[in-house]
């Protein structure tokens, strides 16, 4: 199933732990806010409307590559698309987050949530389809949010800083807990087949908000349904990516639940992550975005660290420690990616 124009390419060869003529470099939330590019082509239209318009998501996904040079494109999407694809009420607020109308508390609710089809998401096999044409040799991305994260959204409804719903779920009805869960990860799982059978080279499943969670909770409460989205896309080939913010505390487990790259924010050296993960996988990350915000010679410094505590990874793919920031100079972005090729090339 693995493209063959994308195979050879340095960020595929750095996901699998082989050599590479230099260290790939992308960015998650690269196709985004900070792109003016992006906010024009944008203006006007709703995100989750941009996330279904097959042309718009190729240009979006196309622009930082274009200006960037990146080493690989990731899907322009939203996490939860698939939600809405299979009917949930829930909309993305501007400056809130995803909005749930009704949200997911007692074991009735869960009938609510489907079974995701190919036909459920046309718009994702057909944005796909154009982007692979004009990617070439260039790897795609594919993007899902992880179960855990989306049942926090759906538990608590919104956006929150405490998952109070979903902790108390989790904690006094885990049985409840464990069924979402396992819902969500056949939900993901589809949502990623699709993209991969469509012709994404790899995928990430972005856990953005399990870095709340202890060790014995995250093994006990989360891991099963993660591996099981893992184990559903193995038979593919495509390196698959596991990403969380604040995790610095789970990232053996993340890698033991499947992932073949960890992905590592900007809180621990990849040194000590390769110590924390252990052999066997190649690591993500990962320089602090805020660190773009300063000037040309201080960003220079500061990947150099990176790519000093990188140096004896078995593989190494570039990136942020988190998504690029709004306000983020994307000249800022585009000497990054120069400096990161002039620096290891091999």
């Amino acid at each position: 199933m693995q493209p063959t124009a994308t195979y050879d390419s340095a960020f595929l060869k750095a996901c699998r732990r082989e050599p590479v003529p230099h260290t790939p470099v992308w960015f998650m939330r690269q196709a985004g806010r900070s792109l003016p590019e992006y906010r024009k082509v944008r203006e006007g239209i709703p995100m989750l409307e941009s996330c279904m318009r097959p042309e718009l998501v190729t240009e979006i996904t196309l622009q930082p590559v274009r200006r960037h040079h990146v080493d690989a494109a990731i899907y322009f999407s939203d996490i939860v698309v698939p939600l809405k694809a299979i009917g949930l009420g829930l909309d993305i607020k501007p400056g809130v987050g995803p909005v749930v109308e009704e949200p997911i508390r007692t074991r009735a609710d869960l009938a609510r949530l489907r079974d995701l089809t190919p036909e459920d998401i046309p718009y994702v096999t057909e944005a796909i389809g154009l982007l692979t044409k004009e990617l070439g040799q260039t790897p795609l991305i594919g993007f899902a949010g992880a179960p855990f994260t989306l049942a926090s959204y759906l538990v608590e409804g919104g956006p929150s800083r405490t998952y109070e719903n979903a902790k108390a779920m989790m904690y006094g009805d885990p049985e409840l807990w464990a069924d979402l869960l396992d819902r969500l990860a056949d939900i993901t799982a589809a949502f990623l087949k699709v993209q991969i059978e469509a012709g994404a080279s790899a995928v990430q499943l972005f856990d953005s908000w399990v870095g709340s969670l202890a060790p014995a909770d995250y093994r006990r409460s989360v891991m099963p349904a993660s591996a099981k989205v893992f184990d559903a896309v193995a038979g593919y080939g495509v390196p698959r990516i596991h990403f969380g913010v604040g995790t610095g505390e789970l990232l053996k487990l993340m890698g033991e639940a499947g992932a073949d790259v960890v992905g590592v924010d900007w809180r621990v050296p990849l040194d000590e992550a390769q110590r924390r993960v252990g052999p066997g996988k190649a690591l993500q990350g990962n320089l602090d975005p805020t660190v773009l915000f300063t000037d040309k010679d201080t960003v220079e410094a500061k990947a150099r660290e990176v790519l000093d505590a990188a140096a004896g990874l078995e593989g190494h793919v570039f990136n942020l420690g988190h998504g690029v920031m709004p306000n983020t100079d994307p000249d800022a972005l585009t000497r990054l990616v120069e400096y990161v090729h002039t620096a290891t090339a091999r």
